[in-house]
């Protein structure tokens, strides 16, 4: 996850934290987080990272309706996200 820019590791626990969101699921949520509008322009090409990585799953809810799924690597890289901050935060 040392790779990842801070945007895509949020879209990761984003994804983590919800049951198959579709794209415009984890727009509404991040955009809830950031307090501010996320265009698709920057959404979908950081999605395309992190599925592209293997931490996350992309499939099709509907003809024009993608889900996004975290993977076991997905789920891995957040615990050792998570082992890493807590060295330096109680």
């Amino acid at each position: 996850m040392d790779d990842l820019t801070g945007f895509q590791r949020d879209l990761l626990y984003v994804i983590a934290g919800a049951d198959q969101p579709s794209g415009q699921d984890v727009k509404d949520e991040i955009e809830q987080y950031y307090s501010s509008e996320i265009n698709h322009g920057r959404l979908y090409p950081n999605l395309d990272t992190v599925v592209n990585k293997d931490l996350v799953e992309k499939g099709q809810l509907d003809r024009r309706t993608n889900y996004y799924a975290i993977t076991a690597d997905g789920e891995q890289a957040i615990e050792a996200r998570r082992e890493w901050e807590s060295q330096y935060i109680d």
